[in-house]
């Protein structure tokens, strides 16, 4: 279960940090960490993530904050973490989207064992609604967040992939800069940044990123899929 999965642990405590990454690792875990939230949502957005440990209190945002933004648009687990046993802080993080629900007081095993059951938990309903986006060349398993390209299995930062799948689950449309700028960058950025992040995605998806048969360019307007 654990092999190949990158779990994010977030907390303010690095002795805690320390702790967990030291048992995840030894269960085969790949733990990358962040110390507040705002670190948390920059690893987010650079790994595929398949399971958070998420520390409540925290200096600036806490993280209910970052349940509620990472909700918006992903239903990766997240594990609460908190110093509080007390039903009202349980309740919210239930409530906004959290998958479980630890005290402080549990052990480092305990913890890795409940990041093991909401994984086999989250491998059984996706199992039961696993969608493929087939292009031939390409195929996205929306489920797994997995793309293959000629039957390989790529790396896409989690911003490349969801380009991939808005592009791909809508196929000959066009997008316009000002549409992509609004969904993915919070309308922060200019056609720049859009043509950066097209040509890497460009890169590692086409087998000629200079003449490509997929992410085709609409000159002036925007971007559309060619999928068939």
């Amino acid at each position: 279960m654990s092999g190949g999965h990158t779990i994010l642990v977030v907390d303010d405590d690095p002795s805690i940090v320390e702790l967990l990454k030291d048992f995840l690792e030894n269960d085969n875990f790949r733990v990358i960490t962040a110390c507040d939230t705002a670190e948390a949502w920059d690893m987010f957005e650079r790994n595929t993530v398949h399971a958070i440990i998420l520390d409540i209190m925290m200096p600036g945002q806490n993280g209910f904050d970052l349940c509620r933004r990472i909700r918006t648009d992903s239903d990766v687990p997240i594990l609460f973490l908190s110093a509080r046993s007390d039903d009202v802080d349980k309740i919210r993080g239930l409530t906004l989207g959290g998958d479980d629900y630890i005290v402080k007081t549990a052990s480092p095993g305990e913890i890795v064992a409940r990041v093991k059951a909401v994984l086999r938990r989250t491998a059984s309903r996706e199992h039961t609604k696993e969608r493929i986006l087939d292009y031939g060349r390409i195929q996205l398993n929306l489920s797994t967040r997995e793309v293959f390209v000629d039957g390989v299995g790529i790396v896409l930062t989690p911003k490349e992939y969801d380009l991939l799948r808005l592009f791909a689950e809508h196929p000959r449309h066009v997008f316009s800069y000002e549409q992509l700028l609004a969904k993915f960058w919070e309308g922060i950025g200019d056609r720049h940044t859009i043509r950066v992040h097209l040509s890497r995605l460009r890169e590692k998806i086409e087998a000629d990123a200079n003449h490509p048969q997929f992410l085709v360019n609409v000159w002036g307007v925007g971007y559309r899929f060619e999928g068939g």
